[in-house]
């Protein structure tokens, strides 16, 4: 086995047992659930209203589902990438053969886990109480799965890219929620993107969120749902956008994660320790 190959390989391992550690953190799991037990609160009270015939609980679990995917691939590479520099982690891989490449791997990795266990706490939950869920078919969980990959492959490489430029770890998950929710806002999660100004919704067709809730839409609505600007459900065009953006990202991630890797040394990981300490007191 060649070094690249096994850095890989070590790279799934430690994926592996970073999730196991995820979810047997306290204070990891007690965010967690506090986020998922609000969506399906929201859910639940929904779930007995219509509009225009089709449950409001159906129509908010799709925007949901795409916004948590945008959520991990943007806010939460960044958040971890940040934290990984400022602890030293990013540090060690570059003294180990190959370790970056073994570094990428396990966060994607364990980017994909950690977010299909939180679409999985949402979603299975919803099954019991919200009709309509269970009727997607094998077509439907086809067009979740590429939705999903194509989804975070489309926002991660941006979030990494912020993740390695700032200065701190909590820099990291705050450049990324706002302009996220600003994001969110404009693009259909909530409430139809006609109700935006025509200016407004051109944009919102440029990124990644409102593709992402496009699509998960789909899935779980029918086709009489669609009043959009499309008339249609346009899944190729979906496919296309989010391909595109994850292209891109893809080519300028690594290298700004490899120009940020050469650049690291232990004086400066201290020198953000250092920060980081006097910020608690």
């Amino acid at each position: 086995m060649n070094a690249v190959a096994r850095s890989a390989r070590l790279g799934l391992e430690r994926s592996w047992i970073e999730t196991k550690q995820f979810l047997r953190n306290p204070q990891e799991m007690v965010w967690t659930v506090l986020i998922v037990a609000i969506f399906l609160g929201v859910l639940w009270f929904q779930r007995n209203k219509e509009v225009e015939g089709i449950s409001l609980g159906l129509l908010t679990l799709p925007s949901l589902l795409g916004m948590m995917v945008a959520q991990a691939g943007f806010s939460g590479t960044a958040g971890v990438i940040s934290y990984d520099r400022e602890d030293g982690t990013l540090l060690r891989a570059k003294a180990i053969p190959q370790g970056i490449i073994g570094y990428i791997v396990a966060r994607t990795a364990y980017l994909l886990n950690t977010t299909v266990i939180n679409l999985a706490a949402v979603f299975v939950p919803a099954l019991f109480f919200i009709d309509g869920i269970t009727g997607v078919g094998i077509g439907g969980a086809l067009t979740i799965a590429w939705l999903f990959l194509l989804g975070l492959f489309a926002t991660a490489p941006y979030g990494a890219i912020i993740g390695s430029l700032v200065k701190s770890s909590g820099s990291g998950f705050g450049l990324t929620f706002l302009p996220l929710a600003g994001l969110v806002a404009i693009s259909g999660i909530f409430y139809p993107i006609t109700a935006m100004a025509g200016w407004l919704q051109a944009v919102a067709q440029v990124f990644p969120v409102y593709w992402l809730g496009h699509g998960f839409r789909s899935v779980f609505l029918p086709d009489t749902a669609v009043a959009e600007l499309h008339g249609s459900w346009q899944l190729g065009a979906t496919a296309l956008i989010l391909t595109a953006w994850a292209i891109v990202g893809f080519l300028f991630a690594p290298r700004v994660l490899r120009r940020m890797a050469r650049r690291e040394s232990g004086s400066s990981m201290q020198e953000r320790k250092e920060k980081a300490m006097n910020r608690g007191y």
